[in-house]
C-alpha cells in the first residue's frame, strides 16, 4: 500500500475521554489521506467502474455543553474504482464553520441537544439556527461533483469525487435558496436532475426545488404547513415527487420559549404532499396515512392509478419506554433504531380516490436503505437496507430485501465489526437489477482495521469478491453514494 499523508486537522479532545460517540466505533479521527497500490484480498473487477463516498462525522473539540454525534464534523472517504485498480482519499469538508473552529482552536456553536444561546459564535445556520452547518449528513454526485449536506439545511459543499479537492459552495447559475437546502436531494439518473427541498421555522414552512442536468433551478416552490416541521428525506417518481408532512415535529411552546424539543402527536395523521415535478404550489396532492415518523425512503413508484412509497415506519418514534440517557448520553435512546422499532414499510396513494393503503412489509428492525440506481424512480425489486446495532448509532449487518418475494438475506460480518450504509454498484453492462457489486467500508474493532468490502449483490453471502485494506480504521458515520464511471 503507498499512503500519502496529507494533513492533521487541530483537535483538543481529553487524552482520557470516554464519550460513547468519540470513542470505539466512533472514535475521532482527524488525518486526511491518499492511498493507491491498496493491499488486496481477492481481485478487484475489471467491470466495477466508479466511486463511493461514505461519510463520517467527527469530533474534534469539547462541545460548549453536552455533543451528540450529529455535531460532527464532516469527513469524507472515497474509494474509486477502475480497470481493477482502486485509489483512496479523505478529506474533511472545509464548511464555514469547521474553518472558523479550526482558527479558534475550540467548538463556537451549540449542538443539537444543546440551547441555541450556548452559542459562542453570534451567527448560525439551519432550520433550528445558531448551529454549525457541518454539512455531514448526506453525499451525493451530481453533475460530476460531490455535493455534501446538512440534515437541518444548510450550504451544499462540492468536492472532488476522486480526489475530495475542495470545490467550495455550490450555486446553480448564481441561486441557492436563503433557506438553504436539506440534507437527502435525490438524483433522477435518468434525467440528470437533482430533486431537493428545505424546511425552517417560518411560513411555508417548506420548499420544493428541481435543478436540472445542466445546473439550472428549473423549479422552486412552496410546500405551505400548519407550521414547523421536521422532514428528513423525500422520494420521487417519473412524474411526481413526494413530500412529507409527520406528526413528529418541533413543540410549539417550546419554540415559542426560545428552544427546540421534540414532541410526537400520536393523534395527527401523517402527511404526504404529492407534487408533480415540474409543478407548483396549487398543483400538490396531500394524502392522509397513519402517525409515523420516517426517517429514510427506499424507492417510489407508478403503479396504474397508483403512486407506490416505501419507507420505514417508526412505531416508537420517541423511544418511549426506552431508558432515558442523563449526561453525555442525553438524548441518545432515539439513535437506537430497535428502539424506534423501525421496519420496512409501503404506502399506496391512489390518485383517482383519493385514498392510501398502507402495510408493514416484515418484523425485522432495518433502515438506511440503498438500490440500484438506476430503478430509482421506477418499478424495482431490490433494497439494501442496515441491520442496526443494539444501544449504539451504527450497523452490525446488512439484508437484501427482495421485494417480489418478501424474502431477506441477511449478510453478518462477524462479532465486533460494523459496517457502513452498503451501495449497489451495476457491473459495467449490467444485464439485471441486482447484477453488480454491494461496496461497503468495515470497521473491525477486535482487529482495529478498516477495510472495503465488495460482494456480489446477487449472492451476498458469498466469500467476498475483494477485501481492500484502508490506511487506518475509520469512525461510523450515517451515509454513502455511488457515482458511476460513466456519470463522473
Amino acid at each position: 500500500m503507498q499512503i500519502e499523508y496529507r494533513n492533521t486537522v487541530d483537535t483538543a479532545l481529553p487524552p482520557d475521554d470516554d464519550h460513547p460517540y468519540r470513542t470505539g466505533i466512533w472514535k475521532s479521527q482527524p488525518n486526511e489521506f491518499t492511498a493507491w497500490d491498496l493491499d488486496v484480498i481477492g481481485v478487484i473487477p475489471d467491470d466495477l467502474n466508479g466511486v463511493y463516498i461514505r461519510n463520517t462525522e467527527v469530533a474534534l473539540f469539547e462541545p460548549i455543553k453536552r455533543y451528540h454525534p450529529f455535531d460532527g464534523d464532516g469527513l469524507l472517504h472515497s474509494i474509486s474504482f477502475e480497470a481493477g485498480e482502486a485509489t483512496y482519499a479523505s478529506r474533511f469538508v472545509r464548511t464555514d464553520g469547521f474553518l472558523a473552529e479550526q482558527e479558534a482552536k475550540q467548538s463556537l456553536w451549540a449542538g443539537i441537544t444543546e440551547h441555541p444561546s450556548n452559542a459562542i459564535a453570534p451567527t448560525g445556520s439551519g432550520a433550528r439556527t445558531m448551529m454549525k452547518d457541518n454539512a455531514s449528513t448526506d453525499v451525493i454526485v451530481h453533475r460530476g461533483e460531490v455535493l455534501a449536506s446538512f440534515y437541518q439545511c444548510g450550504e451544499l459543499y462540492a468536492l472532488d469525487p476522486r480526489t475530495l479537492e475542495q470545490h467550495g459552495k455550490t450555486e446553480w447559475n448564481g441561486f441557492f435558496p436563503d433557506e438553504g437546502v436539506s440534507a437527502h436531494p435525490k438524483l433522477d439518473e435518468h434525467t440528470g436532475e437533482l430533486l431537493f427541498f428545505n424546511y425552517s421555522a417560518n411560513a411555508p414552512f417548506m420548499h420544493y426545488g428541481v435543478v436540472d442536468k445542466n445546473g439550472e433551478v428549473t423549479n422552486y416552490v412552496d410546500v405551505p404547513l400548519p407550521g414547523p416541521r421536521l422532514p428528513h428525506d423525500i422520494a420521487f417518481t417519473e412524474n411526481w415527487t413526494i413530500l412529507n408532512d409527520l406528526p413528529l415535529f418541533w413543540d410549539p411552546q417550546a419554540l415559542a420559549d426560545g428552544y427546540y424539543s421534540n414532541t410526537f402527536k400520536r393523534d395527527m395523521p401523517s402527511r404526504f404532499a404529492l407534487i408533480p415535478r415540474h409543478g407548483s404550489t396549487d398543483d400538490i396532492r396531500w394524502f392522509e396515512a397513519d402517525p409515523t415518523f420516517v426517517l429514510h425512503w427506499a424507492n417510489a413508484y407508478e403503479d396504474g392509478d397508483e403512486v407506490v412509497l416505501d419507507g420505514f415506519f417508526q412505531h416508537n418514534p420517541t423511544a418511549r419506554g426506552a431508558a432515558r440517557g442523563v449526561g453525555v448520553n442525553k438524548g441518545f435512546e432515539t439513535l437506537d433504531m430497535n428502539k424506534l422499532e423501525a421496519r420496512a414499510h409501503r404506502w399506496r396513494f391512489n390518485l383517482v380516490t383519493g385514498q392510501t393503503t398502507e402495510e408493514q412489509l416484515t418484523d425485522r428492525c432495518s433502515e438506511f436503505p440503498m438500490i440500484n440506481g438506476r430503478y430509482g424512480g421506477r418499478p424495482y425489486r431490490y433494497s439494501y437496507e442496515a441491520r442496526c446495532a443494539h444501544d449504539v448509532f451504527a450497523f452490525d449487518g446488512l439484508i437484501k430485501r427482495d421485494h417480489a418475494t418478501g424474502s431477506e438475506t441477511v449478510v453478518d460480518f462477524g462479532e465486533g465489526v460494523y459496517v457502513s450504509e452498503t451501495v449497489m454498484a451495476p457491473r459495467t453492462a449490467a444485464t439485471a437489477e441486482d447484477d453488480g457489486y454491494l461496496v461497503t467500508f468495515a470497521s473491525d474493532m477486535v482487529n482495529d482495521r478498516s477495510e472495503c468490502i465488495i460482494l456480489d449483490a446477487s449472492r451476498p453471502n458469498d466469500e467476498p469478491v475483494a477485501r481492500i485494506r484502508l490506511p487506518e480504521r475509520i469512525s461510523s458515520g450515517t451515509h454513502s453514494t455511488w457515482a458511476p464511471l460513466e456519470d463522473l
